[in-house]
């Protein structure tokens, strides 16, 4: 038989994506990459994709169903119940049962998880339990199983950025909690991530911690994100608008982001009568606790002669508004992994003004197609943007350097190769697996 028949004659790959939630439901940047993926996959005649997503609201659910499909025919959405965030746990026994069936239903070859929250460790055991030929790929996007300060890395009291987790520690973040608890916290996790057969990280940083952490290096790879479909090659050339330099935000509002540390920036530039830069705000802060929420609301209206809020918006339509913007700022305060943002900047030749730490130090080459600031310091990220306001030469080199041709189609192709790696070949004997038949159906319908 020819070369290349086999693969031609081969049945589809089949892949579960799943992710901690839904773009319909957060829009954050894990939901988006994950769903990308997703959407990419459906593409390919060599592989067969489903969707799997969570939500906490209990407007999705049905009763007696944990699993449904209020979306498209490929896609599920778990409404979560009795999950617990400290070890991830789920107790949730209508998700047992429905995870099992949906597995039993659809015969995954590969399932790719982008997060255990929500989903809780115990989805790798059943993965493994009801379809034990299957492979389970997991995308690491935060600290989560070193930090139980939302993954983030930053100390709770302090909000400083800290290098390196351990029992006492961790107990000084959480004094409520023993060091013990950090053991068993730790020993949980280790035990369900024997299940993974391998890891990606979207960055050579996280890579890093999670190997120091002791993660086995040949078991993760670095593999970015798959970016957003978009007009993706159209990029809409910078209009400059004399003597002014427009810097826009894009993404959630918390503090964790570094919005105060933009918003900090700001007033020292007011302070400094720098009027001849605008910061535009887009994002959602609605999710944020009341105090957060108060507080931005203040210091937006406060500091309003240098800024201007737009509100949430859709991703679909950042390229748009980034058609109006001269330089993208990323001021996050956490080490950050592989912000979507940041792609959406490049893929728009826009540059980036982004913290000096992570993943964002990283994906941005300073002087290249963007620039660094000292993370957390409004002082500094004032001068950077004052520096290109007063340089639009730079500017225009950054500019450049941002729109660069650059191979979007890289990242796709390796997670192919990774899939095809992991796929266990059954020997030309074996008969294929059949095929069981569900606990109980898992239910079709249409939100209007």
């Amino acid at each position: 038989m020819p070369a290349g028949i086999e693969d031609d004659l081969a049945p589809p790959m089949r892949v579960l994506i799943a992710s901690h939630s839904h773009p319909r439901v957060l829009s954050g940047g894990s939901e988006v990459a994950s769903y990308s993926l997703f959407q990419h996959l459906q593409d390919h005649d060599g592989f067969k994709a489903w969707y799997c997503g969570c939500t906490r609201s209990a407007s999705f659910g049905r009763s007696g169903q944990s699993i449904t499909q209020p979306f498209e025919r490929d896609e599920y959405l778990y409404t979560v119940g009795d999950f617990e965030g400290f070890k991830f746990a789920n107790r949730d026994m209508a998700f047992a049962r429905d995870f099992r069936a949906l597995l039993r239903n659809l015969r995954p070859d590969i399932v790719h998880f982008h997060h255990y929250v929500n989903f809780g460790m115990e989805a790798f055991a059943y993965v493994k339990e009801v379809v034990p030929e299957a492979s389970i790929i997991l995308t690491l996007h935060e600290f989560l199983a070193i930090c139980h300060q939302q993954g983030q890395m930053v100390t709770r009291q302090q909000g400083k950025l800290c290098r390196r987790s351990g029992y006492v520690e961790c107990s000084r973040c959480f004094p409520e909690m023993q060091p013990s608890d950090f053991f068993l916290r730790e020993t949980y996790i280790r035990h369900f991530f024997r299940h993974v057969d391998r890891f990606v990280a979207p960055s050579a940083f996280l890579a890093r911690r999670y190997i120091e952490w002791g993660i086995d290096p040949d078991r993760i790879s670095v593999i970015e994100n798959v970016p957003t479909r978009s007009r993706a090659a159209e990029i809409v050339p910078r209009t400059s608008v004399p003597g002014e330099l427009r810097v826009g935000f894009f993404g959630q509002i918390s503090v964790l982001k570094g919005i105060m540390v933009l918003i900090e920036a700001a007033a020292i530039l007011e302070q400094e009568q720098q009027s001849d830069i605008e910061l535009s705000i887009f994002g959602d802060y609605t999710n944020q606790p009341a105090a957060f929420q108060a507080e931005f609301l203040a210091r937006v209206e406060k500091f309003g002669n240098n800024i201007a809020f737009h509100g949430a918006y859709n991703n679909s339509d950042v390229d748009e508004l980034m058609s109006d913007i001269d330089v993208v700022v990323v001021p996050s305060i956490w080490w950050e992994n592989s912000p979507v943002v940041i792609q959406e900047a490049l893929r728009n030749g826009r540059p980036v003004v982004c913290s000096n730490v992570g993943g964002m130090a990283e994906k941005v080459v300073a002087g290249e197609d963007g620039l660094h600031f000292q993370v957390g310091s409004a002082r500094s990220l004032a001068n950077v943007l004052k520096g290109l306001a007063a340089n639009p030469e730079l500017l225009d080199k950054l500019g450049r350097g941002a729109s660069r041709e650059r191979d979007y189609d890289v990242a796709m192709a390796r997670h192919l190769r990774l899939y095809r790696d992991v796929r266990p070949v059954a020997s030309e004997t074996e008969a294929p697996p059949q095929r069981a038949a569900p606990d109980r159906p898992i239910p079709s319908f249409a939100v209007p």
